[in-house]
């Protein structure tokens, strides 16, 4: 197979969506549509390839999918009960304060995402964006913030399942992803300042100045989680302190402000709390994940629905409803409505990169390039990474397709397997940020129908950080 026509079905995908003329769903179904025609002719038995990548790709749909409905009417519950505006396409009322959008960008919503994952950090941005007069299209971009720290998201496991592949230390692969997120996050820090100007935010000097000093305490935190703690709180832990410091400094909070917060945030405090006692206190994780949990496929995830982020998105999602008195048909069929789409992508995205990973698409890629161009075969590694991560919008799903091909290209190259990896871990986990999936979800939420064309003209740059420093790091390793 030509890698020209290995690369088809990826290059339409990516033409269609820099387009702007065709929606995340159309641009999904017409990339898998190409994937079949390319991969089912040159397949010995497509039958079998069928009956092996389609399941496959459906069950990894279906972990994804979970979050995204029941984020959906989680966030429909919590606007009947008033937490958030009525309306999220509704102006601002009131100037929005720029000290507490950097907070909410680049800590709350983060850390939301690192013990949760899938996406939920991305819900709580959006929630609270809107609570700061934030609506629309710059909400939908600076909750983009909310997937900043995904090589730690959902405990690391993205990184976990890398470490695995390239056969490292989880600890060695976290502490390597962090050396390469401190200059990511330095150029994040500058397209924030630009999208915050964009929705009519003002940012003074003396608050980039601030903002800058947050960020470094920030991926200082990170790096010593990683290198004197566990891969698996590397975010969770040095963005809780951060977060309780920048609310001491910002409120100098008494106990009834302390109540008063808790109590109008309540649905969002219960959710943190069940989320991070499940993942950080063993003798209840150990109790609650295995209950009902499904396996059935050896090497994919399984799906334990009590510990799973959204069995208590729903749950308490539909108590909030209840306690609102909000009638629960509505609340569905609202739901339904807002979901339907972002379901519709999922599906297309991950079908897709299933059987293009399946049928040897991917390992064809990477064979031509060795062959074609020796050691620099590596400088497509972040090219391959940003790909994987753009079409799953999970880390764990684009490590486990990509990191078996990648340290084979290490190997033949003579290079540091170990920060190959990391390449491939920090781009690949930064580039779900803007994947279809991700973007999607987003728009759902705020019922915001066609906004991801509108998204991907304005956020495209959030993709170059990543991409950079990958490609500086492996020229530093061919140097």
């Amino acid at each position: 197979m030509t890698p020209l026509l290995a690369l088809a079905p990826l290059l339409l995908v990516l033409a269609l969506l820099a387009s702007g003329r065709a929606s995340a769903l159309a641009a999904g179904l017409a990339g898998l549509a190409a994937t079949l025609l390319v991969a089912l002719p040159r397949s010995a038995d497509p039958l079998t390839l069928l009956q092996r990548e389609l399941p496959a790709g459906l069950w990894l749909a279906w972990i994804v999918i979970a979050i995204v409905v029941s984020g959906v009417l989680f966030h429909r519950a919590i606007q009947a009960r008033g937490v958030t505006p009525a309306s999220a396409s509704a102006p601002a009322v009131v100037p929005v304060d720029a000290r507490a959008l950097w907070p909410v960008c680049f800590l709350l919503a983060p850390f939301a995402e690192s013990v949760t994952g899938f996406g939920v950090g991305y819900i709580i941005a959006l929630a609270a964006l809107q609570r700061l007069g934030v609506a629309g299209l710059p909400a939908l971009l600076l909750g983009l913030y909310s997937q900043s720290l995904v090589p730690w998201g959902a405990l690391a496991v993205g990184t976990t399942v890398g470490a695995a592949f390239a056969g490292l230390p989880v600890a060695e692969l976290g502490l390597r992803s962090a050396a390469l997120q401190a200059p990511i996050h330095a150029l994040y820090l500058l397209f924030y300042w630009r999208l915050a100007a964009a929705g009519g935010i003002a940012v003074s000097a003396r608050q980039k100045l601030d903002d800058g000093l947050w960020t470094v305490a920030l991926l200082a935190g990170v790096a010593a989680a990683n290198r004197w703690g566990d891969a698996e709180i590397g975010a969770a832990a040095p963005t809780a302190l951060l977060l309780a410091l920048r609310f001491w400094r910002d409120r100098r909070p008494d106990l009834a402000l302390v109540r008063a917060t808790l109590a109008s945030h309540a649905p969002y405090v219960l959710l943190t709390l069940v989320l991070c006692a499940l993942r950080l206190v063993p003798p209840l994780r150990d109790l609650v994940k295995p209950l009902g949990a499904l396996k059935p496929f050896a090497d994919l995830p399984a799906f334990a629905p009590f510990h799973a982020p959204g069995f208590w998105l729903l749950t308490i999602g539909l108590a909030t409803a209840v306690t609102a008195r909000q009638p629960l048909a509505r609340l569905l069929r609202e739901t339904a409505a807002g979901a339907w789409r972002a379901v519709a992508v999922t599906l297309a995205f991950v079908l897709m990169a299933q059987l293009y990973v399946g049928a040897g698409l991917a390992q064809s890629l990477a064979d031509a390039a060795v062959a074609a161009v020796g050691r620099a075969a590596a400088l497509g590694v972040p090219a391959f990474a940003a790909m994987g991560g753009f079409l799953t919008g999970s880390g764990a799903s684009s490590n486990a397709m990509l990191i078996p091909m990648e340290m084979a290209i290490a190997r033949a190259s003579g290079l540091d397997a170990g920060w190959i990896a990391a390449v491939q871990n920090a781009v690949t986990a930064n580039l779900t940020m803007l994947s279809p999936i991700r973007v999607s979800m987003g728009a759902a939420i705020l019922a915001l129908a066609g906004a991801e064309r509108a998204i991907y003209r304005r956020a495209w740059p959030l993709a170059l950080p990543p991409l950079l420093v990958g490609l500086g790091m492996v020229a530093l390793l061919l140097a």
